[in-house]
Formats: structure tokens, sequence, C-alpha cells
């Protein structure tokens, strides 16, 4: 595809949230919305970095109508806060943006392993929590942001948390399965109910953000951090060509459900088109199953699904 930002069709009485859209790929997404006439909502974990993101935001696009709310979604609370002060009656896209890969070890504050907790369940009672709102407008969209790692798990139904055994990278590859079996079921169930949603996933391939230095640092691995600055650098393509895959889930025309794009030379570079996906990510018994467990622990249900 020759598909560029620039491609973006006009946005003008949209309104979209973007989450993790302080730095990276949540803000080059948000950056083009707001270019293209949509109302942006920048859902940040840091008050001084969002506010700090939307200076920049104003700078480069001057007739942006973009906010910063606050959105912490490692605490159910912070979710539940931030759907509940929302300040609009309908919503036509939400982009699950914001992540972590392959920290330490920890805990949410609802005592969930971080990275399940914030990748997966914070994102699955986000967006139940403002499912209403989603309804409210005609075609809206729901972009849930994954990687190809998820290749390199599963998701183990019986250990969620990964309290048998912690091993970064995988416990990341697994909650970047659970992305895309969430999707799939909530795809499935919008379909079902012939909701006027559009439920789809997308990847940036390897793109030169924060995220992979992020976990050695907290790690306190230097050298882990400066190599991984250095590939990134090196390897990666840049935050715009990043976000391009999320732009296209969540604008372009004859998007489907429980659809998957990242670049399209070899998932890495290149623009938006389909991508691949390990099997398992099209288990539907597995969605379910996960669905479940993620409404049990979250407390979050979907009204009508």
């Amino acid at each position: 595809m020759s598909w560029t930002a620039r491609s973006i069709s006009d946005q003008s009485g949209r309104t979209a949230v973007v989450t993790g859209a302080n730095s990276g790929l949540g803000y080059v997404a948000a950056r083009e919305l707001a270019r293209r006439g949509a109302r942006v909502v920048l859902a940040c974990r840091s008050a001084e970095r969002g506010a700090a993101a939307l200076d920049r935001l104003l700078d480069e696009v001057p007739e942006a109508q973009a906010e910063v709310r606050l959105l912490d979604l490692a605490d159910l609370s912070s979710v539940r806060a931030f759907a509940d002060t929302l300040p609009c009656e309908r919503l036509d896209l939400l982009l699950n943006n914001a992540g972590l890969m392959a920290g330490p070890y920890a805990l949410t504050a609802d005592g969930f392993e971080m990275q399940f907790g914030v990748n997966h369940l914070g994102h699955f009672a986000l967006t139940g929590l403002l499912l209403e709102r989603l309804l409210a407008a005609p075609d809206a969209r729901v972009v849930t942001v994954t990687s190809l790692a998820h290749a390199f798990a599963n998701i183990d139904i019986n250990d969620l948390n990964s309290e048998r055994r912690y091993r970064p990278m995988l416990a990341y590859a697994a909650s970047k399965t659970a992305n895309l079996l969430f999707v799939r079921e909530f795809a499935h169930r919008a379909d079902r109910e012939g909701l006027p949603l559009i439920v789809t996933a997308a990847h940036p391939g390897y793109a030169r953000t924060e995220l992979q230095a992020r976990g050695p640092r907290l790690a306190g691995r230097p050298v882990r951090e400066r190599l991984a600055r250095l590939s990134a650098g090196t390897l990666g393509s840049s935050a715009d060509q990043g976000a391009a895959p999320s732009l296209y889930a969540a604008t372009a025309p004859y998007v489907h459900g429980d659809s998957f794009f990242g670049p399209s030379i070899l998932g890495v570079r290149g623009g938006p088109a389909p991508s691949w996906r390990a099997s398992w990510t099209r288990n539907d018994i597995a969605a379910e199953q996960l669905w479940t467990v993620s409404e049990e622990l979250t407390g979050v249900h979907y009204r009508g699904l």
C-alpha cells in the first residue's frame, strides 16, 4: 500500500482517545488525528509529560483541538475515574496504544503482573467503560496496538500473572497475544449483536521509541539499555512510520473487525498492510476464556455483549 498519514480523511466532528499519547507512537497518532480535524484526548499517566506533549502538539498543529487527561492503566480506580469524567457523550475512536515492555517483575495497584495488567487488563477495562459512548457514535472504531512479539508466547490461562515463573520478554509476548485474543472476541461479539463498531489491531514493526529501553532501565541494567537504544536507532523505523498501521486501522475505509495491520516489508518496515499473526491468536475458545477471566479480574462487564 502507498498509504501514509497524509491519506487520512477529514476527521472533523470526531472525538478520539489515544492512550500513551505523551510520546512515541501515541504522540504521532494523536498529532495526525488532530491535524485532520479530530478532537483528541491525550490519555497520559504523567501530568507533566502530558502537558509537555500537548504543548509540542499545539506548536506543530496550532489549530488542534486537544486536551490531556490523566490515565494510569496500572490502577483500575484511575481507569474508572478517566471514564467517569471524560467530557463527551460519544466517542468515535479509542486507540489503545499505551504499553510496557519486558520490565522487572512488578504488580499493578490491583495486584496483577504489570505487563498483563497494563497492556491487556487496563485497556480491557477502559474499553468496556467507554463502550456506551462508542456505541453512541456512528461507525466507531477500537484499535488495540499489539506486537509481532506475540509470536514468542501464548497466554497461560491458569497463570496469567506469571506467578509460577516470570521471564520479562515472554510475559510481554503473552500480553500481546492477549491483545489479539481480546480484539478477536470483541469483534465477534460486536458482529453477533450487529453493533456499528469496528474492532481491530495493529503493530508498529520495529520503531525507534522509548519502549525497548524502558525495561532495562527499570531493571537497572545500563548496558542492556544502551544496546536497546543502539539497536532501535540503527534498525528501527521512525515513530511516524511505526504509527502508520495504527492510523490506517483507525481511519482507512474497508477495515473490518478482527483485522490486523503492520508494516508491509517483513512486518518491520514499509507502509501499512495486513499482518501475519500466530495461529493461537485465532483460537476462539481461548479468546472467550480470556474475556470471561478479564471481566472477573477487572469487574468490568460489556453491557449487551
